[in-house]
């Protein structure tokens, strides 16, 4: 473990320890210090203390810190990383369909933690290798991953606030009218554990949606979340009576509106994953403060979707 040594600055009188230790350690989330302090990680004055302990001024403190490295089993692997943007304090990544974003049962190879382990070693220093949210495995999209405890740690912080900006792209059944917000609690689902739900009892989760384009039975949406549950809009879109296309979790069985000719028919069938993009990702910059943005342009099975049911409507107008 590494030791720092420090004495508290008078100034800080009457300050918790985890507050004093915020102040001397500000890489470092307040909930990791706290587990430091009940893991007996942190002395003062030579003695164990209590989180919300308070400080007079002066104490000397020694605090042992813990490597932060991901589960042992997660091996680093070469894979091709799309890499949209890097610098010595984070990666911008548009991942793919597909690509698991974190190991798991029957997923301990082949995954986005996996990748970032090989492609940027030092990730083996910052908790998740640096992975601050995550996108499903069917989900494609831009994803930020911070390369230093210092920028994990404010990006983490910056996603609680709701102050890192994702816009989304989907694809669902429906004509949906026009744009509106879903307010509605998330929570784990009473009876599959695999799967979230609506619930009173849920976290807070707003969705908020407009309508890029409408055709007979289907809506292009461009989705912003304010909050970021598991499966937010996914939930949400489906609870609103438009599940996405291809969500067989959420959407039950697939739907195939009649009338519709035998070439659109065939392309909804075929498409086995959510319609959802992560099209558009903005923050400011862990380090710098700069403000900054990146998009994505839709995969080629959205596009594809895209212009089977723009073909349609175009046919069936004639």
């Amino acid at each position: 473990m590494e030791s720092r040594n420090f004495t508290v600055p008078v100034e800080l009188a009457g300050a918790r320890l985890d507050q004093v230790l915020a102040q001397l350690l500000p890489e470092h989330s307040r909930s990791r210090l706290q587990q430091w302090v009940v893991a007996g990680n942190v002395q003062v004055n030579g003695r164990l203390w209590r989180v919300r302990d308070r400080v007079v001024g002066n104490e000397a403190i020694v605090v042992q810190i813990p490597p932060a490295t991901v589960e042992g089993w997660v091996e680093p692997q070469a894979m091709d990383l799309p890499v949209v943007y890097q610098d010595e304090h984070l990666l911008v990544i548009d991942k793919p369909v597909g690509l698991v974003v974190h190991p798991g049962a029957g997923n301990r190879e082949g995954t986005l933690q996996n990748a970032l382990l090989h492609y940027a070693p030092e990730l083996a220093g910052v908790p998740r290798a640096g992975i601050v949210h995550r996108l499903d495995k069917d989900t494609s999209g831009l994803m930020v991953v911070a390369r230093t405890l210092e920028s994990h740690t404010r990006l983490a912080a910056a996603l609680a606030e709701r102050e890192i900006q994702r816009e989304y792209e989907c694809v669902v059944v429906g004509q949906v009218i026009s744009g509106a917000t879903v307010d509605a609690p998330i929570g784990r689902h009473p009876k599959d554990r695999m799967r979230m739900a609506v619930r009173l009892d849920g976290r807070a989760s707003r969705t908020h949606y407009r309508v890029l384009e409408r055709f007979f039975k289907h809506t292009h949406l461009r989705v912003i979340l304010e909050s970021g549950r598991t499966h937010q809009i996914r939930v949400h879109m489906t609870h609103a009576g438009f599940p996405l296309v291809g969500d067989s979790m959420y959407g039950g069985r697939m739907r195939i509106p009649s009338k519709l000719d035998a070439s659109l028919r065939e392309t909804l069938r075929a498409f086995d994953r959510q319609a959802l993009h992560a099209a558009e990702l903005r923050l400011n910059h862990p380090v710098t403060g700069q403000e900054m943005g990146w998009q994505s342009p839709l995969p080629e099975d959205i596009r594809q979707l895209l212009a089977s049911l723009r073909e349609f409507e175009t046919n069936d107008r004639r």
